[in-house]
């Protein structure tokens, strides 16, 4: 049986930057990472919109606000290293009218406060330099937000994994998970493995590791699919780069927007936000029995859907209405027509989801018996604060693993 240090399950951005970073400081440590499935970072890391966030949207003081601007200046940096493309285009974030401003204010104020740089207020003549077709009344210009392939960077992280001498074990899907005496015992459909200690940076099933480990089954992760349209190619000149409405404060959601995308040129329009009926249902008719009565069944989500059925079925109506869609985006540029949509991709967001209805906005990461650290909530922006993120697991598995000095 194969026996490590450390084991970690999760070959998603975040389980790789973690990783990294555990070998980058104990360059001997037997480590592995295990993902079930037969490539790296298929789920969120794999299906996100490629934007380098800025940080501006975050509670001051939160794990988000901090590892967000830290992580995104540390990401252009490491891109810049490993010659991986990356642009910093900026983005404007649009007050569509009056009522929006005092909100896009309060954006400007966080992100003062969060340390974003170059951050300006701007008005109607200065947006229209910026998108020629975008109309507000007011808007948020933020110059250090930037676009990547996220896809590329994790790449990149397992090669340093792999150069710092871990292993990546992929088609390993974890059954079971055992902690006896002084070792944690995983059975896998690649075989059973041992390790000292466990990181479990499982995203979308992250819940799910956690109780097989015995941990708490709270938060739970409730899976929000995203649908986005494409601008057909010869309209793209309507969108430059960034564009996002103001987003609502009740919703860890940043609205409907345009994303340039800089692999290929691409203006991707969206996403909604949308209770997925599977966990890695990426299409509308899949469907997993299992996923979807656990969701409707916890009280956690009949609380949320309670309070705020009427945004969720707003939502829907957008997912199933093309007309609907088009509408949201005209608030910012009108000249769009039913024409200029075509079908595109979709992510799902693993969202944590407390029994009380309440959406959990910060990263969260716990430890367990000394043994396992569990990372339970890691949505947007956690790609962009992966190199920082990596720093914080590593900071709590060291700590909590008594990992001796390198």
């Amino acid at each position: 049986m194969p026996r490590y240090d450390v084991i970690v399950i999760g070959a998603g951005i975040v389980g790789l930057a973690s990783a990294r970073e555990l070998l980058r400081r104990h360059p001997r440590l037997r480590l592995a990472v295990l993902d079930k499935e037969p490539a790296l970072g298929r789920h969120q890391t794999g299906h996100n919109s490629g934007v380098i966030h800025s940080g501006l949207y975050y509670t001051p003081g939160s794990l988000k606000a901090r590892l967000c601007v830290q992580g995104a200046r540390e990401l252009y940096a490491y891109c810049a290293e490993k010659g991986i493309p990356a642009e910093r285009c900026g983005k404007v974030i649009v007050a569509a009218d009056e009522t929006e401003v005092p909100r896009l204010e309060e954006l400007y104020r966080r992100g003062q406060v969060n340390g974003v740089e170059g951050l300006e207020l701007i008005g109607p003549e200065r947006l229209r330099e910026l998108e020629p077709y975008c109309v507000g009344v007011r808007a948020l210009w933020s110059p250090n937000t930037g676009i990547v392939d996220f896809a590329q960077v994790a790449a990149a992280y397992a090669a340093d994994v792999q150069a710092l001498g871990g292993e990546l074990r992929l088609g390993h899907a974890v059954t079971a998970i055992t902690l006896r005496g002084g070792a944690v015992g995983l059975e896998t459909t690649g075989g059973a493995l041992e390790a000292r200690h466990l990181v479990a940076c499982a995203g979308l099933q992250a819940d799910r590791v956690a109780q097989l480990t015995g941990a708490p089954a709270e938060p739970r992760i409730v899976p929000f699919r995203g649908d986005y349209w494409v601008l057909r190619p010869e309209r793209r000149y309507l969108v430059r780069n960034l564009i996002y409405p103001v987003p609502d404060p009740a919703f860890p959601f940043l609205g409907v927007h345009f994303t340039r995308r800089l692999s290929d040129g691409a203006i991707w329009l969206g996403p909604n936000a949308v209770l997925a009926f599977a966990r890695e249902g990426y299409r509308r008719r899949d469907l997993n029995l299992r996923d979807l009565a656990e969701v409707v069944c916890y009280r956690g989500f009949q609380r949320l859907a309670a309070k705020y059925w009427r945004a969720g079925l707003a939502e829907l109506v957008r997912d199933f209405s093309k007309t609907a869609f088009l509408r949201a985006l005209q608030r910012y540029v009108p000249a769009l027509t039913a024409a200029d949509l075509l079908p595109g991709p979709a992510g799902v967001r693993a969202q944590a989801l407390d029994a009380a209805g309440r959406l959990v906005d910060d990263f969260v990461v716990n430890v367990q018996d000394r043994r396992v650290v569990h990372v339970r909530n890691a949505p947007s922006p956690a790609a962009t604060s992966s190199l920082a993120i990596g720093r914080l697991i590593a900071d709590t598995a060291e700590a909590a693993f008594g990992l001796a000095a390198p």
